[in-house]
């Protein structure tokens, strides 16, 4: 990625890899990869985005170099590249279940569209995190897998587990019964082998 402040405006250009189709319609961009296919709405006035086939690559482009039309054509940029890694590679986030107490039960909801935290702290009713769409969850043992081509998306849901098992009222010191995010990356998150915590 490279952003050229040129004689008018600003511009910054986006190689796309091998394997991966970025279509821009109108707001929307997609992009599809070995992984996947991931689409967002990127709009801004005065900011002109589209693909230059010859070249095989994204361009952002602004008449303007003002300071905020420089910084949303950077974050347009970051967030079409974010795209691409997660259509070739993928995002992921590992949690891992903490228990002094009581066991916790971890499980994936029968529509798949949640996960289901059992026993934490002992109570009766389990506590459900909602997974946000395309997000694939993987279980074993203590450790939870979080995985998908959308990076926002991937993060959300992995907050969502962490933010499930939030203890109100009890002295944090003292129960640390939880699910904390240990590790994330690009790629599928596949186990290293050594245990982290």
């Amino acid at each position: 990625m490279t952003g050229k402040e040129e004689e008018r405006g600003i511009n910054f250009h986006i190689q796309i890899p091998e394997g991966v189709e970025v279509e821009i319609e109108g707001r929307k961009v997609r992009v599809r990869g070995p992984k996947g296919a991931t689409e967002r709405e990127l709009w801004h006035p005065g900011l002109r985005i589209g693909v230059d086939k010859d070249k095989n690559e994204v361009f952002i482009r602004t008449e303007s170099t003002r300071k905020k039309q420089k910084a949303i054509a950077g974050t347009f940029a970051s967030h079409i590249n974010n795209m691409i890694t997660g259509v070739r590679e993928g995002f992921f986030y590992r949690l891992k279940a903490v228990h002094a107490h009581f066991p916790i039960q971890v499980a994936v909801t029968k529509d798949g569209r949640g996960v289901s935290i059992s026993n934490f702290l002992g109570e009766r009713r389990p506590r459900i995190a909602k997974l946000m769409d395309g997000v694939k969850v993987e279980i074993r043992g203590s450790e939870i897998l979080v995985s998908g081509v959308d990076k926002e998306a991937v993060g959300q849901s992995a907050a969502n587990i962490e933010q499930a098992t939030r203890i109100k009222g009890y002295d944090p010191r003292v129960f640390q019964d939880g699910i904390y995010l240990v590790e994330k990356g690009v790629g599928a998150g596949v186990d290293t082998g050594d245990e982290r915590r």
